[in-house]
């Protein structure tokens, strides 16, 4: 990490209380929820068998989101836009994820992780509609009632 960076994720840090052990912490504790769950359980267990692989990328995935770390270096969109999911399993994703950081995180902390998230959601939202050749105007959510009818819009 640059000189510039380590400045700005210390600052986030010492402004928020989160750590890279609050980020495994709650990565680790909210991905549980999710492979309990009964709208996205099956999304990832149909797609993720070992999940230490997928859990190291998500730590360094939120560093990098949340201190700026610059530690992961994937392509969410291309991963996530195949996917069979609708506006259901992004506001489940989103209740799931405000839930565990608002247990486990102070209230600054929760707040710049749920701000974070609902902007990740709404951008993969988006990309998922694009990739199945629906546009979404402003306030127009997606809905996929399952894998065979991938255009229809919910409003």
């Amino acid at each position: 990490m640059n000189e510039r960076r380590e400045k700005i994720s210390r600052e986030i840090s010492e402004r928020t209380g989160i750590t890279e052990e609050l980020i495994e912490r709650l990565v680790r504790r909210f991905y549980d929820r999710v492979r309990a769950d009964g709208v996205l359980g099956p999304v990832f267990s149909a797609r993720i068998t070992d999940w230490e692989p997928h859990l190291e990328q998500m730590f360094a995935f939120w560093s990098s989101v949340a201190l700026m770390s610059g530690r992961y270096h994937g392509r969410p969109m291309q991963k996530h836009a195949p996917l069979p999911v609708s506006a259901q399993h992004f506001d489940r994703w989103l209740a799931l994820f405000e839930e565990t950081a608002r247990e486990l995180c102070s209230a600054a902390a929760a707040d710049h992780f749920v701000e974070r998230a609902h902007n990740i959601a709404k951008s993969l939202e988006m990309g998922v509609a694009q990739h199945h050749g629906v546009m979404l105007a402003p306030g127009e959510r997606l809905n996929i009632p399952n894998e065979k009818a991938p255009g229809a819009l919910a409003q």
